[in-house]
């Protein structure tokens, strides 16, 4: 019987320092596809939600980046970054995608030509709340055009 309230008594703990609702995926901003270095970079910012009215900490962002629905690039960035509640935040990301599974010559000619793609980010992002971790789905499409 002891063990039966011990875990029940840590199981309501444990849901106590979960948070309410799940930090919000909205958009992301500012996406540019550059060419330097012989390398292509996709950079934007990418904006979440926090609906609780308790702060969070952003741990980590997993997300694959898909170019044309190929495998291009891994956003894999570790942080300890503190969000306040109720609140939008936004996270810069990078990542050098790989000509290979674009088509190297298909992105010579749209670097020349300023040729539009197709990205995807999917995956997700890890958010702690009382020490407590939560991973929050992402999954985000818009065209970009190569400059």
């Amino acid at each position: 019987m002891r063990v039966v309230t011990v875990f029940l008594t840590f199981s309501l703990l444990m849901t106590a320092c979960l948070p309410k609702e799940q930090v919000v995926f909205k958009t992301v901003k500012n996406i540019e596809l550059n060419s330097a270095d012989g390398k292509l970079l996709l950079k934007g910012d990418a904006v979440f939600y926090n609906p609780n009215k308790t702060q969070t900490k952003l741990k980590e962002i997993d997300v694959d980046v898909l170019v044309d629905g190929k495998k291009a690039a891994s956003v894999d960035q570790q942080m300890n970054l503190v969000v306040k509640g109720k609140s939008d935040f936004t996270v810069p990301i990078e990542a050098e995608l790989a000509l290979g599974e674009i088509n190297l010559l298909d992105a010579v000619v749209g670097f020349l030509g300023g040729k539009t793609y197709q990205v995807t980010f999917a995956g997700n992002l890890r958010v702690a709340v009382h020490g407590v971790t939560v991973k929050v789905p992402v999954k985000y499409n818009e065209t970009v055009k190569l400059r």
